[in-house]
């Protein structure tokens, strides 16, 4: 019996579970974007991503091409955990510092919300694509900013005028009743939304006009972010299956396979598995397409995982009890 062989292969049976655990562990993409008031990324994408007609949009697609409109809903940085300020850089603030996204920093004739005066109340509508436990804190420009420059982190007021903890989803929509802060004229809205089962946050850039001592409605043509159901199921039916398998998965039980049984496995393991070490996936997956994942897939990746392991334990206990025979 080639001992060596049989470890290297064990080797590679234990190593094997660490790896589906890391598919598994795959930052999940296809969250959400403040709708009312619309964002711009919203925004372009109600134009139709083929079709934008706004000069802004069209920059975009120039600028990015139609991918990020497809993906409205994933500005964001997955390993966030609260440092946006210290990894968001200034001036890329609306595109989460993402190079995808990088046109929706360019300052410029972006849809434009009417909102009420300011110090009235106003409902955010923030639709989550894919609903999940956290917080959206709003913030907004200060007076003085200027709106012909990206936006940075000091152009901000310091502290959100408004924070929406532990959000409830109503059809698609989180939405929020607060009192709008005492501005007036033309100002940008920012929010964050900040999970808390997750380190993943997203960012969406508003352009709002506050209005001036009267209180009004939104422009009556503007009737926020109207998105279709068929779209949002597509996307709830896509990579976020793993957040619902992850809490449902159960533990299998401890495999009875044979230690005799074990050392089969392990000799006709193919020594080449070394030279097949698995394809990198970078922090932001949802810059390729989609491979499409679910409950059932992942559950029974982590049954496979975890038999693997159990071999190649079995065949470590084998290979020390003969080397001590």
């Amino acid at each position: 019996m080639n001992v060596g062989r049989i470890l290297r292969s064990a080797a590679a049976l234990a190593a094997a579970p660490v790896m589906f655990a890391g598919l598994a562990a795959a930052p999940a993409n296809a969250h959400g974007t403040l709708g009312n008031p619309i964002s711009r990324v919203a925004a372009c994408y109600q134009e139709g991503p083929e079709q934008v007609s706004s000069d802004m949009c069209v920059r975009l697609v120039q600028e990015n091409g139609t991918q990020p409109l497809y993906d409205w809903h994933e500005v964001n940085l997955a390993n966030a955990d609260g440092r946006h300020r210290e990894i968001i850089p200034d001036g890329e603030l609306c595109s989460a510092g993402r190079d995808k996204y990088s046109a929706l920093d360019h300052p410029g004739s972006w849809r434009t919300t009417a909102l009420p005066a300011g110090g009235s109340e106003f409902t955010f509508e923030y639709t989550a694509a894919v609903p999940h436990k956290g917080y959206i804190e709003y913030y907004v420009t200060r007076d003085g900013w200027d709106p012909n420059t990206p936006l940075a982190w000091g152009d901000l007021e310091p502290e959100p005028f408004a924070v929406h903890d532990r959000p409830v989803a109503e059809n698609g929509i989180y939405s929020y009743a607060t009192t709008l802060p005492e501005k007036s004229g033309e100002h940008l809205i920012y929010s964050i939304w900040q999970r808390t089962d997750s380190p993943e946050a997203f960012y969406t850039c508003s352009d709002v006009t506050f209005g001036d001592g009267v209180a009004t409605t939104p422009v009556s043509d503007d009737e926020g972010f109207q998105v279709d159901e068929d779209d949002l199921a597509a996307i709830d039916h896509g990579d976020h299956t793993e957040d619902v398998a992850a809490e449902e998965t159960t533990v299998p039980e401890e495999p009875t396979e044979t230690a005799e049984a074990a050392e089969e496995t392990a000799e006709a393991a193919p020594a080449a598995d070394e030279a097949n070490p698995p394809a990198a996936h970078d922090a932001h997956a949802a810059d390729r397409p989609e491979l499409p994942r679910t409950g059932g897939a992942l559950t029974g990746l982590f049954a496979a995982a975890l038999t693997l392991m159990a071999v190649g334990a079995g065949t470590l206990w084998l290979v020390r009890r003969r080397q001590g025979a």
